[in-house]
Formats: structure tokens, sequence, C-alpha cells
């Protein structure tokens, strides 16, 4: 039976190369048909090279490696399988599933904390191990296993770049005054369109401030009822989702985008909803949201946010957005300007929600304030359409009746 050559995949017409980051397998290993083998880093994306069959791996290139596109870096011997012995039973078949088919993130977590993912219940589909499973079972060491089996470790890669907001951080040797890592090359191309946004577009942010008593009542009222109905949570991503939609078609010039001396006016509502992940800021879109109800929604951006921090994301989740919701507050953050995502002309900052004192019809008042920031192109869109824009949000989030009778 002849070998069969594991090319880097095709990931789309602008991506040409990436970096092979690490292998997830060793030169010699016995692998099986879909197992993951690599991962690959791209200047958009992450993502994960398998094993079309089973057989003998040989590697051809080294972690770290930039390749190509269409590329061979390993060969697999079908024939060889039949003849390597069978790996050494270390744990029950269920448990050593869980370690085999293990997410990127969940294996970045392991070999940060060193707790075998084969020790913890999963909480996702077919038993399997999640992120917020590893991240739970690391706050809670007393219920993993004191002595887990270690986890089938890959081969090492070069270093690659911090993370935006890491979720676990090796620490520095002790007197180690510096470190240098390489940035991957989706932090490179993250730092390039941050830079060259501020460099071509005339940029300008202006606030507001929302009152969050009604937004928050509604989901107090509603709560049990809409995750009895949904099986998950209303959040306030939805109503922002929905306020920025009617503020659109209220404001259509924000809507657009310019294209050398043209503008081109968009007549479809895909939002894009930044999300962090230990690579970078990443946003997902959610296609037609002016079609879809609070509880699609947040399906939608459960969804996407999972799949990006676990390096599941495509191409086709990160394309044809026309506005970019990005919120602060997850973090803390009281105030901020946010950067455009081009070639949109605007993007809404949310933020941290804190009891302030206000005045309400003579009097003074405590109320859940946020502060919202929009920030937008000034070549494509005037102080006065962007005023009315973030006035329209505020007015529909503090009155979200305004949503079902679009007033």
């Amino acid at each position: 039976m002849p070998l069969l050559e594991v090319k880097i995949p095709p990931m789309g017409e602008s991506i040409t190369s990436g970096i092979l980051a690490k292998w997830h397998v060793k030169n010699g290993d016995l692998v099986k048909k879909d197992q993951p083998l690599f991962e690959l880093e791209t200047d958009k994306i992450t993502s994960e090279g398998t094993a079309e069959s089973a057989g003998v791996i040989t590697l051809k290139v080294a972690a770290g490696d930039e390749v190509k596109i269409g590329q061979s870096v390993a060969t697999i011997d079908p024939a060889a399988s039949a003849a390597a012995p069978a790996p050494a039973a270390t744990a029950a078949p269920a448990a050593a599933a869980k370690s085999t088919e293990a997410s990127p993130a969940v294996r970045r977590l392991a070999a940060d904390t060193g707790i075998d993912p084969a020790s913890v219940a999963g909480s996702g589909k077919a038993g399997r191990v999640t992120k917020g499973d590893m991240l739970a079972a690391a706050e809670k060491p007393a219920a993993v296993a004191p002595a887990p089996a270690p986890v089938a470790a890959p081969v090492t890669a070069r270093p690659t770049a911090p993370a935006a907001t890491p979720i676990v951080a090796a620490p520095a040797a002790p007197g180690t005054r510096q470190t240098r890592k390489k940035m991957t090359p989706l932090r490179q191309k993250i730092a390039q369109r941050l830079v060259s946004a501020q460099h071509e577009a005339a940029m300008l942010t202006t606030f507001n401030e929302v009152d969050m008593s009604a937004v928050m009542a509604l989901r107090a009222k509603y709560q049990d009822d809409f995750v009895k109905k949904n099986g998950l949570k209303l959040g306030f991503m939805s109503f922002f989702v929905k306020a920025v939609v009617h503020a659109l078609k209220e404001v259509p010039g924000i809507n657009a985008q310019i294209d050398g001396d043209t503008i081109v006016e968009n007549h479809y509502y895909d939002i894009g909803v930044a999300v962090s992940t230990e690579k970078g800021l990443l946003v997902p879109v959610v296609k037609d949201c002016d079609t879809l109800g609070m509880a699609a929604i947040e399906s939608k951006i459960s969804d996407a946010a999972k799949r990006a921090r676990d390096g599941k994301i495509t191409l086709a989740d990160l394309e044809g957005g026309v506005f970019t919701i990005t919120n602060g507050g997850t973090f803390g953050s009281l105030l901020s300007t946010p950067i455009i995502n081009p070639p949109q002309s605007a993007i809404l900052g949310m933020h941290a929600i804190n009891d302030r004192p206000i005045a309400v019809n003579g009097q003074v008042v405590i109320r859940p304030m946020m502060y919202i920031a929009l920030s937008y192109d000034h070549r494509l869109v005037d102080g006065k359409q962007a005023v009315t824009f973030l006035v329209k949000v505020k007015q529909a989030i503090e009155d979200p009746t305004r949503l079902i009778l679009g007033v």
C-alpha cells in the first residue's frame, strides 16, 4: 500500500502559507484516522490538520517551520499500522478518548496546568472535555485525581506571541528580566490591521451613557422562562445587537464603507462580535441579525465564541461583517475608544455596568449605568450621524419596547 502524504489543506484564497505551530504526534507514532496531527497558525485563523488514514507517521518538517498551502509535511504508512505494537493502555477507553480528541485549547491548558483531561468530567457533547471544564478543574485541584497519568506531550513548538488576554500564563524563571517570543502570524496581522485602520481612516469617537435598568429588569423577569425554552441564558449582547440593527436602519449612512472613490452602502445586517481568545482578538460575524430573534442571536454568539476559543473558527465565520460590537466591560473597562474594523465605517464599544447617581425628573437616584462609545470614520460619517446613531442605541436599550415597535 503506498504512503499517504499529509498536506497543508487550503485555507481560503487569501492564505498561501502559515506556521506549523506544533505537532500533536511524534515521529514514528501509530495514528488513527481523523486523529489531530498538527496545529497550523496563519495570519487569520488557527486550524488543525487530521489524519486521513490510520498508520505510522513520519514527520517531514519541524514544529515552528513556515509551510506553504499544499506542502507535504508528513507521510502515513497504512501498511505499517498492522505491524505496529499497540500502545500500552494507561486509561479506560473513554478516558483515553478525552486526551486524543481534546481541542487545542484543552491541550494547551493540560500542558500549562499539568491536569490530565482524562481525569476531568466532560460537559461537552459525548462527554468531551471543554476548556471550561479544564479551567474549573484548575480552580478546584482537590477534585482532580492527585496523580493523573501524563498527557501525551506534543513536540515542543517554537514560542509564540503572548495571548491578548491569556487564560494561563507560564511564569518567568526567577531573576529573568526579559523574555523574547516571536509574534504569531495572527498577532502580526492584528497589529498590521490596527495600525492601518488608524493611518487610513479619519477616526473619531463619540460617547454616551445608558441606563441599563430596563434591560436588567427584563432579564430578571424572563430569564428562567428563556432558559427553559431555549437552553441558554439571555445576555446583554443580544439586546445591543438588536439595538445596533435598529440604529443602522435609522442611520443607513453608517452601514456603508469606502471602496476607493466609491461609497458602498450595505442593505444587510451581518454584525461582528469581538471575542478575546488565547491567540488574540477575533470577530465572528452573526449573519442577518435583522431576521433573528434574541434566542437565535444568543445561540450564534455563544457558538461562535466557543469555536473561536477552541481554535475551530473558519474564515467564513469572520468575513462579511458590516458593523462590529466589542465589550471591554467583560474585563472591567469603564471607558475606551475602540478601533474600527476595516473596511467597516464604525464600531460600538460597550463597557462595565456600575451603579452611579444620576438625575431623573429632578431627583438624584442610583442606576446601573454603562458608557458606550462609537468610533467612526469621519471621511464617511459626519458628527450628526454618529451622535444620532448612538442616541438610537441608547433609546433602544433604555426602552426595549422600541425594538418591537421599530420607533
